[in-house]
């Protein structure tokens, strides 16, 4: 049995629809992400999950159970927010504790729940601090040990490391993969960042303007977008396009037409081919990091606008025939702005989408 079912779920705020039918499911121990850029409705969702937003439309059950128009304190489940809202004048044990006083918990039972949260979450040494004399890092874990406390059904993160800075936001993502693996618990997680959306899911939910785009395994989203939109969303550096024409579509071979592809062509095999006709628009996809320098058969003249150097790996921002394309590329090549590259790309590795921008080839 599905253990999280939404179905054609809508929210409206007055006239304005922000929830625009969302349809998916969840299986028990699973780890979900919704991503999506900000406004897309990600958060709205999330807070629907829990309750603490009424649902417009459509159907919602955990566990079997209906819970559309549930209270929020009988769902069971329980949310980590991006602001921590821990109380500052208790501390760290009454933080984690206070919701299971609210409830009337034995002392014990309290007690017992706050210990074994704080040993999975490494902050024994903390419970007798405030919240001012912890860490960032420190606040989030209280505030997810908070949740622990209470045995949900459902642990729901909404953006919970946005206000870390990067080091730390890179230790609390393997900190809350650990967690996941630790407690099997079913966790959706919601964040606008693909990189944490690809390091933690199970599944992704990318999510636009209130609409489900694609939903997938990270590697799924990644290898066969459904669209440009997702091909520029999932990965970083995002994916490059170039828009061009077709040439020829012959049988198994498609040629396309752009001043940027090596003497104004780009030949690859298509078995797609037949569903396309000359003068079609079409859209290439190609990932920064599958370009190379110095190939033997390139596809693309490109002038170098600049570059970044990352250490292991240079970032070459360059413009062909008016089309801005970005490559990641091992190493610290000899490059100055200005210098004229030939670049090369596996064939397996391009993406066609079609003129309204959904996906011809993954």
């Amino acid at each position: 049995m599905t253990f999280l079912q939404l179905n054609d779920i809508r929210k409206n705020f007055g006239e304005v629809s922000v929830i625009k039918g969302v349809s998916f499911s969840a299986e028990r121990g699973e780890f979900v992400v919704f991503v999506g850029p900000s406004g897309c409705g990600k958060s709205t969702l999330l807070r629907m999950i829990a309750g603490l937003e009424d649902v417009s439309g459509g159907a919602m059950s955990i566990d079997g159970k209906d819970v559309t128009y549930e209270e929020p304190a009988k769902r069971e489940v329980s949310m980590v927010f991006q602001s921590y809202a821990l109380y500052p004048h208790m501390s760290v044990f009454e933080n984690m504790a206070f919701g299971l006083r609210m409830a009337k918990l034995p002392e014990a039972e309290i007690k017992s729940r706050v210990l074994e949260a704080a040993r999975i979450l490494q902050i024994e040494p903390l419970l007798e601090r405030k919240p001012r004399a912890l860490s960032g890092g420190q606040r989030q874990r209280v505030a997810i040990g908070r949740s622990i406390v209470r045995n949900p059904k459902i642990f729901l993160f909404d953006e919970p490391l946005s206000n870390l800075d990067a080091d730390l936001r890179t230790q609390m993502r393997v900190e809350i993969a650990k967690l996941h693996r630790n407690l099997g618990a079913t966790m959706v997680y919601v964040t606008h960042d693909q990189v944490e959306a690809m390091t933690l899911a199970d599944r992704i939910v990318v999510l636009r303007g209130g609409l489900v785009e694609q939903i997938g395994t990270p590697t799924e989203l990644y290898d066969r977008p459904a669209n440009t939109f997702v091909g520029g969303f999932i990965g970083s550096p995002k994916m490059n396009f170039i828009s061009a024409t077709v040439e020829q579509a012959d049988g198994a071979r498609l040629v396309l037409n752009h001043a940027a592809f090596v003497g104004g062509h780009l030949q690859l095999p298509f078995a797609g081919a037949a569903a396309l006709k000359p003068g079609d628009k079409v859209t290439v996809g190609l990932r920064p990091e599958h370009l190379s320098l110095d190939a033997e058969n390139p596809v693309l003249s490109l002038s170098l606008d600049i570059s970044e150097n990352l250490g292991g790996a240079t970032q070459l921002y360059t413009t062909g025939a008016g089309e801005a394309v970005t490559l990641l590329v091992a190493g610290r090549p000899p490059l100055k702005p200005g210098d004229k590259l030939r670049v090369g790309i596996n064939a397996d590795h391009i993406y066609l989408f079609d003129a309204q921008g959904l996906a011809l080839r993954a």
